[in-house]
């Protein structure tokens, strides 16, 4: 029993938090709460505080890595941009966890309330891409190209754009915009190093699947 008292407790805290802290917009409550519910549920229906604990990779491991990652990868290539606000620091927490649909709602307010986050457009670009199973669909698109016009200096749009398009079979579409990239990036920009090797790496896979299908 007191293993449940101190679930639901932290459930509570945990929501208190995303509210009051994180200052979490109104319209990403619902999908908090029920977030954190869900979590307790599961714990309440299968949890057993007495027995020895039995950790488990689940299953959403690979995603919520990945995330993890391109969030990561995302914020080195903003190099010293301003800071994230509290609703890219709330989708991030739900991107990470592989709730993509919960990030992107969030993500959408903050574009509808100010069109000219680059930042925002840009996780979500990544997180409709996410929740798309690596899939780069209109919509993510749609956000990529709004990222890129409102901070054109910023190399994280393209970059993602091109990823995404490599991960969609689109392997000459990311290859060019890569190729774009590092172009037009300045010979001491931090990010032009890893953008060389990537494309490299690209090529290299182009040139295998170009082998395969020259072989049969």
């Amino acid at each position: 029993m007191n293993g449940w008292i101190i679930a639901a407790a932290l459930a509570l805290v945990s929501f208190g938090l995303l509210t009051a802290v994180f200052r979490l917009p109104r319209k990403g409550w619902e999908a908090a709460g029920a977030a954190l519910a869900l979590g307790a549920a599961g714990y309440f229906l299968q949890g057993s505080p007495r027995e020895p604990g039995a950790p488990r990779e689940p299953a959403e491991k690979a995603s919520t890595r990945n995330s993890a990652a391109a969030i990561a990868e995302r914020d080195k290539l903003n190099g010293a941009r301003p800071g994230q606000d509290a609703n890219l620091v709330t989708a991030d927490a739900f991107a990470r966890h592989g709730q993509f649909a919960d990030a992107a709602e969030i993500l959408r307010g903050a574009v509808a309330k100010n069109p000219g986050n680059a930042a925002a457009w840009l996780a979500l670009a990544n997180a409709l891409v996410q929740h798309s199973e690596g899939n780069l669909s209109p919509a993510a698109l749609y956000a990529f190209n709004r990222a890129e016009s409102a901070d054109p200096a910023n190399p994280g749009p393209p970059f993602f754009l091109g990823l995404a398009l490599a991960q969609s079979g689109r392997l000459a579409e990311g290859r060019a915009i890569w190729a774009a990239l590092l172009a037009r990036s300045p010979a001491d920009a931090p990010w032009r190093a890893d953008l060389r090797a990537r494309l490299a790496e690209l090529d290299a896979f182009i040139g295998r699947q170009n082998g395969v299908t020259t072989g049969n």
